[in-house]
């Protein structure tokens, strides 16, 4: 099992520094209400550079992207990043990009930020896919619970799902946005998901897409170096209307039922609803009877 580096734990009045990985920010209103939590939590919060920078539909240009991680990641005064929104663009800013091991620091988003979290599991350092600050202030209480205690060192409880049937298994948790995933599949963004219990997400893609990246997943052999997957959300994962299609309930079930790994399904994170917090490279265990992801180490 990969052995990950995991960057110290928050104290209260740390410092969190906020950037903008991928979309430019357009929903200042939820911006100012995700600042406020983490105010309210006892932070002190700094803008990184780029933080409302837009080029096209990106938060800047590749080089001013790179830099606003780079000043945020090398602060020694930061203790966590926290990223804006998702949208799209981390893999650009990742091209050539090398991480220092010499002060690890918490970087927090999920959707288009799995480019940086999976960046950071190929050097075996953690961080923690949950909400980007556009979506923090939506959270139920129990969730922002959940990720302010998981940052701050407390234990954090189970999630529930639908469990599948197949018993139970270990491995190190990596969740993903299937289709930012899929995308960087054997590249250098791509870490080694040997012993991984695979944890995904989707939004907006009609069925046969998500078919078409399982299938793709199938043929590259990746299914067949993990423990287990535990499914999120996939939301607004509807066919057009009126066209003969799958569910993508349907989907999930017949490109992954066979795989002969425990599968949990139902559970509480991605898009569109409570993204309890999951952190990279910690030891997990899926039980598919039971329908639970329990945090070990």
């Amino acid at each position: 099992m990969n052995k990950f580096i995991f960057p110290p734990f928050l104290k209260f009045g740390d410092l969190v520094t906020v950037i903008a990985t991928s979309g430019a920010l357009k929903e200042l209103d939820a911006f100012e209400k995700g600042l406020e939590v983490w105010r309210s939590h006892g932070y002190q919060i700094k803008l990184g550079s780029n933080w409302n920078t837009r080029y096209g539909y990106l938060a800047g240009t590749d080089t001013q992207r790179r830099q606003a991680l780079l000043e945020a990641w090398e602060d020694p005064n930061c203790k966590a990043i926290l990223c804006a929104r998702g949208g799209y663009g981390s893999a650009r800013l990742l091209e050539n990009w090398s991480w220092s091991k010499q002060s690890p620091k918490w970087i927090i988003g999920f959707s288009d930020v799995t480019g940086i979290l999976w960046s950071l599991a190929t050097e075996n350092i953690s961080s923690l896919h949950g909400p980007v600050l556009t979506t923090l202030a939506n959270e139920p209480s129990w969730s922002m619970k959940r990720l302010f205690n998981y940052l701050e060192g407390h234990e954090v409880e189970s999630i529930q799902g639908t469990g599948w049937g197949g018993g139970k298994a270990l491995g190190w948790l990596l969740p993903a946005n299937l289709t930012v995933a899929t995308h960087i599949l054997n590249t250098l963004l791509h870490p080694n998901l040997e012993g991984a219990i695979l944890a995904l997400e989707d939004v907006t893609e009609a069925p046969y897409r998500i078919d078409r990246m399982l299938t793709q997943w199938r043929l590259m052999g990746i299914f067949d170096k993990i423990k287990g997957i535990a499914l999120g959300r996939f939301s607004r994962c509807e066919a057009p209307v009126e066209s003969e299609s799958w569910t993508v309930e349907e989907v999930l079930s017949d490109r992954l039922q066979n795989l002969n790994i425990p599968i949990v399904s139902d559970l509480p994170f991605g898009h569109d609803g409570v993204n309890a917090a999951l952190p990279i490279g910690v030891t997990v265990e899926l039980d598919s009877d039971r329908g639970t992801l329990k945090i070990l180490t």
